[in-house]
């Protein structure tokens, strides 16, 4: 006879908190972070929980509460590498809050009502959002359904919500001045014009730098900022004898690393000396090498965090902005 699983019922609070010989509320004040319990009423608790395999039904303790600690994190552009270092800077930094991130991705071709419809189902706690991919009526309609939402290197001004944003201006500014003063006096920039509101301030701030020192410019658009842009626009660059180049990401310019490759152009030589952003983990490899400002996505995730966590508590605060500093991280391509 073949054997047969023993399912056994669920372990309850009311289960521990008889082992424990302690009221059920001690039992629930002792799982709850910040809450007033003796520390030897904690222990009885903690040592009947173990004894019975006890585990918190979060799920149900927010149906309790009308809270979830669910933090939804909406996010497109997963490919890029930035995008993964900023979601594990966010996921930890919010479980250490003992909130509890779900990530929502997206992209610019999906219905946002759907993602709305997902966010309000699950009664999360609040929202962030990483890219530029949602429009402003995911905010607006998030914000009218009293969800605390962060927005992360978004343009838009909404009411009632908070903002972090990259120093993209100085980041701009700053590589047009660096080739400047290295005696280059024909620069370049590689960007889409419309898409991304990170990549459009650094667009605009390179050009605007550079006008301001009487540099001739070339203006290289690509239909998205990401390493197949950057690589299918190699042969551009070379055609326009492109010497200095600022990609507004390091994604796209190891794209163009790897394009310039595949027509012989030797960065050593010949080759076109590139100023990237956002330190990478691959900006560092040795096929890369590439100058590049770093973008704190440490900084920003305490921040995106700390305007949550606040608004939680009270959402009446008037909209705040962040604004996170860059430096230049120097290394072979510049």
């Amino acid at each position: 006879m073949t054997d047969q699983p023993s399912w056994k019922r669920a372990v309850t609070s009311h289960d521990v908190a008889r082992r424990a010989g302690v009221s059920r509320a001690a039992v629930s004040r002792t799982f709850t972070p910040n809450a007033s319990v003796s520390e030897q009423t904690r222990q009885k608790v903690m040592k009947a929980a173990e004894e019975l395999g006890y585990r918190v039904n979060f799920l149900a303790r927010s149906l309790i509460n009308q809270r979830s600690d669910l933090v939804g994190l909406v996010a497109a552009g997963l490919d890029n590498p930035f995008r993964t270092m900023q979601i594990d800077q966010l996921t930890r930094g919010l479980l250490a809050r003992d909130l509890r991130p779900i990530l929502l991705p997206t992209s610019r071709s999906e219905d946002v009502g759907r993602f709305i419809e997902h966010l309000l189902q699950y009664s999360v706690s609040g929202v962030i959002i990483t890219s530029d991919a949602p429009p402003t009526q995911l905010c607006e309609e998030c914000a009218s359904n009293g969800i605390p939402i962060v927005l992360i290197n978004k343009g838009e001004d909404i009411a009632m919500v908070d903002r972090v944003v990259n120093d993209d201006a100085a980041a701009g500014r700053a590589a047009a001045d660096y080739f400047f003063d290295a005696g280059h006096r024909r620069l370049a920039v590689m960007a889409a014009p419309h898409l991304s509101y990170t990549g459009r301030q650094r667009r605009k701030a390179f050009i605007a730098r550079s006008d301001e020192l009487g540099a001739a410019l070339d203006v290289i658009d690509v239909p998205i900022n990401d390493y197949q842009s950057g690589f299918e626009s190699a042969e551009t660059l070379d055609r326009r004898g492109v010497e200095v180049l600022f990609c507004v990401n390091d994604y796209m310019a190891c794209g163009v690393v790897d394009g310039l490759a595949r027509l012989g152009r030797d960065r050593s030589e010949a080759g076109v000396k590139i100023i990237g952003h956002d330190d990478i983990p691959q900006a560092a490899w040795g096929a890369y090498q590439l100058t590049t400002f770093a973008q704190p996505c440490d900084l920003q995730a305490n921040a995106a965090i700390d305007f949550l966590a606040s608004r939680i508590a009270d959402p009446s605060v008037p909209a705040r902005l962040a604004t996170t500093p860059i430096h230049l991280i120097q290394r072979a391509s510049a």
